[in-house]
């Protein structure tokens, strides 16, 4: 199930149940990501802008999860939060910058990061 057993338990499950409806979905976000010139470091950070903008808490550690694995230093991704004040509001802002210090600093957030 391409990718499934990396997924969070719901997802994870949702994918085991219906492999077609996961294979379409992930088929769909690999056709997204190569539909333009934005790639690498670029996308991953818009996509966690995107998941931050959505109020997404799973999305925002999925993406700085990967973010992570791929390299990218957690310094980067508390920036994309930052930046998230002046559009979005203080308090949005604040608690993606815990979501995203959830993966990061999982010690600092009182707490292991959840998978």
């Amino acid at each position: 199930m391409d990718g499934a057993r990396e997924l969070p338990a719901a997802a994870g499950e949702v994918a085991k149940t219906y492999p077609e409806v996961w294979r379409a979905f992930a088929a769909l976000g690999a056709a997204c990501a190569e539909a333009g010139p934005v790639a690498d470091d670029s996308l991953r950070l818009v996509k966690l802008a995107l998941a931050i903008g959505a109020g997404s808490e799973g999305g925002v550690h999925s993406h700085c999860r990967r973010a992570l694995e791929e390299g990218m230093p957690p310094e980067a991704l508390k920036q994309v939060a930052l930046l998230a004040i002046p559009t979005l509001g203080f308090p949005r802002a604040v608690a993606a910058l815990t979501w995203i210090e959830d993966i990061t600093d999982p010690e600092m957030r009182g707490h292991a990061a959840r998978r």
